[in-house]
């Protein structure tokens, strides 16, 4: 039974994208264009792995969501993201301890990302 990946990213050309790289990898791939739909999706399915763009409706949404499904769903491993670095100038990371507090990913991601990276990050969390 293929393992389920919520993806949610506000951009459909890269959705379209990640999507049919995690299809063809074998994944299940649920979308989601925001939070609300996002956490609709959450509730109604169980995921082995979100996939979760920074920036959706607002410029933290990314963190938001990651925050409520740690604390929702503790055991669905989280890819977050972001484009901050080219869009805003911002980067962030999971490395120092502080910054692993309050972000609440397994794996950052910056955009733009190739599919196989992508892939890699989602095979190391769900074990495959």
């Amino acid at each position: 039974m293929p393992q389920n990946v919520l993806l949610i990213d506000d951009d459909p050309d890269f959705r379209q994208q990640a999507k049919q790289s995690l299809q063809d990898a074998g994944y299940s791939v649920i979308e989601a264009d925001g939070e609300n739909q996002a956490y609709e999706t959450a509730r109604n399915k169980k995921f082995d792995v979100a996939v979760i763009d920074l920036i959706l409706e607002n410029s933290d949404s990314g963190f938001s969501l990651s925050y409520h499904f740690k604390k929702d769903y503790p055991n669905m491993p989280i890819v977050l993201l972001s484009s901050s670095v080219s869009e805003l100038g911002v980067e962030f990371s999971l490395e120092s301890a502080s910054e692993r507090s309050w972000i609440k990913a397994d794996i950052l991601l910056n955009k733009p990302i190739r599919a196989e990276q992508l892939l890699q990050a989602v095979r190391t969390l769900t074990g495959l």
